[in-house]
């Protein structure tokens, strides 16, 4: 793709972008919400044309005017979504719409199993698709783009929705694939899958092309910074070596319950992170809604429930979006306004006025990207969601906020944003329980880790001592 330029009215999505990929080589595409990413794989996809530039596969000029289109020529998207019709068999789903007017059914699911050979699945192209997982669905459609004859595959979010094993499986078919001269797209905001994967990787920001990087020669901060357009090492250094810490903002003692956590003692001081790292399972979560009061705890009791809680200050961000903290039919202010209206008493309404003026100052704030207050939350990327959330909770003035993965599966750009945000209130002396299922997350972001290990507290860790070396070999039982 050379020169690439897209335009829609009030914006310049892409500015003469060039992007390339080799036959058997695996590429990753960054940059944070709004890079381009998006539109420029509908470039190559025939979503969109392009105002200017050109397109050659395999040193002949194409110019996909359809997603049909494009693969016909060869070049084939999964995305994140699996966008083929559940109702269909496997077979089905794999053939169809390549065959011509008529169908010979035992010829498409003999093409279908072949297809699925090479990608050596064991599924029944007998059965529908929506009675197998979103993960086989994707091989599933990754089977689609085999039996098209792709020369180009874009994988666009593909792991968003897969657990660990799912994603291993998902990686040795990329790399089966690769062998196989295959050119696959990789778009993900998962920093250490890129690292796993990848031979190579483009950086986009703001429209613009910021580089080509084989993944030796670039490492995580870097890649962050080229994304961001700054020295992210250099920041988090600074804001970890600067900050300040207050007295005692919230004492745990002996806080556990019976067949879900054992007792756990600790204390957060006002201007700390205090970070909790273990596997899944290991009690992370279960500690934030001990400490809540969203569970009630057998022992070492500190709220008796979420109410309580609020009112004494705390704030809780839970680790399930979608069904625990927003309120997908409301705007945005509503949204940030509902625990302090709860606060104020329903018999109290928030004046209009001043609950317009809440939401856009915290718009401002955060950085949430929106045309106005008014637009329903729903309608908002994940990093924005999340930033609502924080909102709702911000404008409580709370003194010690509890954020359970408040990155998880939000864009890297955001995620920056949100630590950034944490350092900050932190000077201003708030306090952070804060966990992630990623280890970097919770070094970059943590004054002080506690380790947990089978729903127990099996280490603590402070300052230098702080990495992720030190927090795998006591989650392994190496410190215990």
């Amino acid at each position: 793709m050379q020169g690439i330029s897209k335009g829609f009215p009030g914006v310049r999505a892409l500015q003469e972008v060039e992007f390339s990929i080799e036959p058997g080589e695996i590429r990753a595409l960054m940059g944070e919400n709004g890079a381009g990413k998006s539109t420029l794989i509908k470039v190559l996809t025939g979503v969109y044309q392009p105002d200017s530039g050109s397109i050659e596969l395999e040193g002949s000029p194409v110019r996909p005017t359809s997603p049909a289109h494009a693969q016909a020529l060869g070049i084939s998207t999964v995305y994140q979504e699996v966008n083929l019709a559940p109702n269909l068999t496997v077979a089905e789903s794999i053939c169809l719409g390549s065959g011509g007017a008529f169908v010979r059914w035992s010829d498409m699911r003999t093409r279908a199993r072949s297809a699925l050979q090479r990608l050596n699945l064991d599924v029944d192209v007998n059965r529908t698709l929506d009675s197998y997982p979103t993960a086989i669905q994707q091989l599933v459609a990754i089977a689609r783009a085999i039996d098209r004859q792709a020369k180009v595959l874009v994988l666009d979010e593909p792991t968003s929705s897969l657990d660990q094993d799912e994603c291993t499986r998902l990686f040795d078919l990329m790399r089966q694939l690769r062998e196989q001269r295959m050119g696959i797209v990789f778009v993900t905001h998962f920093l250490d899958q890129v690292y796993a994967i990848s031979d190579s990787i483009t950086v986009l920001r703001n429209g613009e092309k910021v580089g080509d990087w084989k993944c030796a020669d670039l490492d995580r901060s870097g890649l962050v910074s080229k994304m961001l357009g700054r020295n992210v090492e250099q920041e988090r250094q600074s804001d970890k070596t600067t900050a300040e810490k207050g007295g005692t903002c919230l004492d745990i003692s002996n806080l556990g319950k019976k067949n879900y956590l054992y007792p756990v003692t600790f204390e957060i001081r006002k201007g700390e992170v205090v970070g909790l790292a273990g596997l899944l399972g290991s009690g992370r979560t279960e500690i934030m809604k001990l400490t809540f009061g969203a569970v009630s705890a057998d022992t070492g009791k500190v709220f008796g429930s979420p109410a309580a809680a609020i009112r004494d200050g705390l704030g809780f961000c839970s680790e399930d979006r979608k069904t625990e903290a927003i309120f997908p039919g409301l705007s945005i202010k509503e949204n940030i306004a509902i625990v302090l209206q709860g606060k104020r008493g329903w018999h109290r309404p928030i004046p209009a006025t001043q609950l317009e003026r809440m939401a856009q100052q915290m718009i401002e704030k955060l950085n949430i990207k929106t045309p106005d207050t008014q637009k329903t939350v729903e309608q908002l990327s994940g990093g924005n969601q999340q930033k609502v959330i924080l909102s709702r909770w911000l404008v409580t003035e709370p003194k010690c906020l509890l954020l359970d993965e408040p990155t998880r599966g939000i864009d890297v750009g955001a995620k920056f944003e949100i630590r950034e945000m944490i350092r900050g209130l932190c000077r201003q002396g708030m306090a952070f329980l804060f966990t992630s299922s990623e280890l970097e997350e919770v070094v970059g972001t943590s004054d002080r880790v506690l380790v947990l290990r089978d729903r127990k507290q099996v280490g603590e860790l402070t300052g230098f001592d702080v990495t992720e070396e030190a927090i795998m070999s006591a989650i392994a039982g190496d410190c215990a």
